[in-house]
């Protein structure tokens, strides 16, 4: 039961938490008074590394969840490309990303580079792969039951 809920309530944290992070505080944060592009990337830099390592534990768990509670086909293969989108963002991109920060935060050059393209790249997958995985997960964990419960109880209510 436990491994079940897990496959709606782990994709739907980690999508909460690229929302929160890469849509909303990153973008925010350029623009607090005072704010300089290197001290931004470096609060950027401590940010996402502490997220990536969050990410790598709910794809660990979700993959686990979705392994031992023996979810379709479709959700183990988009489980384990959303996994591998991940391990390229954090093992690849953000290293790239990383060299490319140093040198501003150093004053060797002005902002602006093509590597965060890629960074935003893998998140919008990731994201798009969540939400997938949701809508795979609802429908087979909801079954022709489940819906028709959520059918009833919305024309119930009038």
């Amino acid at each position: 039961m436990i491994a079940r809920t897990a496959r709606l309530v782990l994709p739907a944290v980690w999508l909460g938490l690229i929302v929160g992070i890469s849509l909303i505080e990153t973008p925010l944060k350029f623009q607090a008074p005072g704010m300089t592009i290197p001290l931004g990337l470096g609060i950027g830099r401590l940010v996402f590394a502490a997220m990536n390592v969050v990410e790598a534990v709910l794809a660990a768990l979700l993959l686990l969840a979705i392994f031992r509670s023996g979810a379709p086909r479709p959700e183990r293969v988009l489980a384990i490309a959303i996994a591998a989108v991940l391990a390229l963002k954090a093992l690849v991109v953000r290293p790239l990303v990383q060299g490319t920060t140093d040198a501003v935060v150093a004053g060797d050059r002005e902002g602006g580079s093509g590597m965060h393209l890629l960074y935003i790249a893998a998140d919008g997958l990731l994201i798009v792969g969540l939400l997938a995985l949701l809508g795979l997960a609802a429908r087979s964990l909801l079954g022709p039951r489940g819906r028709d419960a959520l059918h009833d109880d919305r024309t119930n209510r009038g």
